[in-house]
Protein backbone atom coordinates (compact mmCIF):
# COMPACT_ATOMS: atom_id res chain seq x y z
CA UNK A 1 0.00 0.00 0.00
CA UNK A 2 1.12 3.29 -0.99
CA UNK A 3 1.58 6.07 1.97
CA UNK A 4 2.75 9.83 1.79
CA UNK A 5 4.72 10.89 4.79
CA UNK A 6 5.78 14.53 5.49
CA UNK A 7 8.46 15.77 7.33
CA UNK A 8 9.56 19.79 7.88
CA UNK A 9 7.10 21.50 9.55
CA UNK A 10 7.38 23.98 12.94
CA UNK A 11 7.15 27.51 14.10
CA UNK A 12 9.85 29.62 12.40
CA UNK A 13 9.67 33.71 12.81
CA UNK A 14 8.41 36.35 10.21
CA UNK A 15 11.08 36.32 7.34
CA UNK A 16 12.21 33.02 8.20
CA UNK A 17 12.26 29.50 6.15
CA UNK A 18 11.37 26.14 6.29
CA UNK A 19 11.85 23.01 4.35
CA UNK A 20 8.88 20.81 3.59
CA UNK A 21 9.36 17.28 2.87
CA UNK A 22 7.23 14.34 1.34
CA UNK A 23 8.46 10.32 0.65
CA UNK A 24 6.21 7.94 -1.23
CA UNK A 25 6.65 4.69 0.03
CA UNK A 26 5.30 1.25 -0.49
CA UNK A 27 4.48 -1.42 -3.25
CA UNK A 28 6.25 -0.90 -7.01
CA UNK A 29 4.53 2.58 -8.15
CA UNK A 30 4.85 4.88 -10.68
CA UNK A 31 4.40 8.46 -9.18
CA UNK A 32 3.00 11.21 -11.56
CA UNK A 33 2.12 14.89 -10.26
CA UNK A 34 3.24 15.77 -6.53
CA UNK A 35 1.42 18.91 -5.26
CA UNK A 36 1.71 20.65 -1.87
CA UNK A 37 -1.58 22.69 -0.82
CA UNK A 38 -2.14 24.23 2.79
CA UNK A 39 -5.38 24.92 4.93
CA UNK A 40 -6.19 26.86 7.80
CA UNK A 41 -9.08 25.97 10.05
CA UNK A 42 -12.62 27.35 8.55
CA UNK A 43 -11.08 27.79 5.15
CA UNK A 44 -10.99 25.61 2.40
CA UNK A 45 -7.43 23.94 1.68
CA UNK A 46 -5.61 25.79 -1.47
CA UNK A 47 -3.07 24.61 -4.03
CA UNK A 48 0.54 26.02 -2.88
CA UNK A 49 2.93 24.33 -5.57
CA UNK A 50 2.64 21.81 -8.23
CA UNK A 51 5.03 19.55 -9.86
CA UNK A 52 5.07 17.07 -12.70
CA UNK A 53 6.76 14.30 -13.65
CA UNK A 54 8.74 16.01 -16.33
CA UNK A 55 9.95 19.13 -13.83
CA UNK A 56 7.41 21.26 -14.69
CA UNK A 57 6.12 23.31 -11.78
CA UNK A 58 3.28 26.01 -10.97
CA UNK A 59 2.67 28.11 -7.99
CA UNK A 60 -0.20 29.94 -6.25
CA UNK A 61 0.45 33.98 -6.80
CA UNK A 62 0.46 34.65 -3.26
CA UNK A 63 3.68 32.06 -2.91
CA UNK A 64 5.66 32.69 -6.05
CA UNK A 65 9.42 33.87 -5.57
CA UNK A 66 9.36 32.99 -1.81
CA UNK A 67 8.86 29.17 -2.33
CA UNK A 68 10.00 26.36 -4.45
CA UNK A 69 9.03 23.28 -5.06
CA UNK A 70 11.38 20.28 -6.68
CA UNK A 71 11.36 16.86 -6.58
CA UNK A 72 13.71 13.82 -6.78
CA UNK A 73 12.42 11.29 -8.73
CA UNK A 74 14.82 8.08 -7.76
CA UNK A 75 13.16 8.76 -4.05
CA UNK A 76 9.81 9.56 -4.78
CA UNK A 77 10.28 12.70 -3.00
CA UNK A 78 9.15 16.01 -3.64
CA UNK A 79 10.07 19.42 -1.42
CA UNK A 80 9.00 22.55 -0.83
CA UNK A 81 11.63 24.99 0.55
CA UNK A 82 9.61 28.06 1.96
CA UNK A 83 11.18 31.25 2.10
CA UNK A 84 10.62 34.73 3.41
CA UNK A 85 7.78 32.91 5.42
CA UNK A 86 4.97 35.56 6.34
CA UNK A 87 2.22 35.58 9.27
CA UNK A 88 -0.50 34.36 6.56
CA UNK A 89 1.32 31.05 5.45
CA UNK A 90 0.35 29.94 8.55
CA UNK A 91 -1.37 26.79 8.26
CA UNK A 92 -1.21 22.66 8.07
CA UNK A 93 0.61 21.49 4.40
CA UNK A 94 -0.46 18.68 2.52
CA UNK A 95 1.60 16.84 0.11
CA UNK A 96 -0.60 15.50 -2.07
CA UNK A 97 0.56 12.89 -5.25
CA UNK A 98 -1.13 10.82 -7.86
CA UNK A 99 0.24 7.68 -8.40
CA UNK A 100 -0.08 4.57 -10.56
CA UNK A 101 0.19 0.89 -9.10
CA UNK A 102 -1.91 -1.30 -11.04
CA UNK A 103 -4.41 1.89 -11.34
CA UNK A 104 -3.87 5.52 -11.11
CA UNK A 105 -5.20 6.48 -7.36
CA UNK A 106 -4.67 10.37 -5.69
CA UNK A 107 -2.88 9.82 -1.84
CA UNK A 108 -2.52 12.85 0.83
CA UNK A 109 -0.26 12.88 3.42
CA UNK A 110 -1.42 13.69 6.76
CA UNK A 111 -0.51 17.02 7.31
CA UNK A 112 2.33 19.08 9.09
CA UNK A 113 1.71 22.07 10.54
CA UNK A 114 3.81 25.15 9.91
CA UNK A 115 3.55 28.31 12.13
CA UNK A 116 4.79 31.99 11.62
CA UNK A 117 5.03 33.98 14.22
CA UNK A 118 5.63 37.94 14.41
Amino acid sequence: QVQLVESGGGLVQVGGSLRLSCAASGSTFRVNAMNWYRQVPGKQRELVAGISSDGSTMYADSVKGRFTISRDNAKNTVHLEMNNLKPEDTAVYYCYAIITTHYKAQYWGQGTQVTVSS
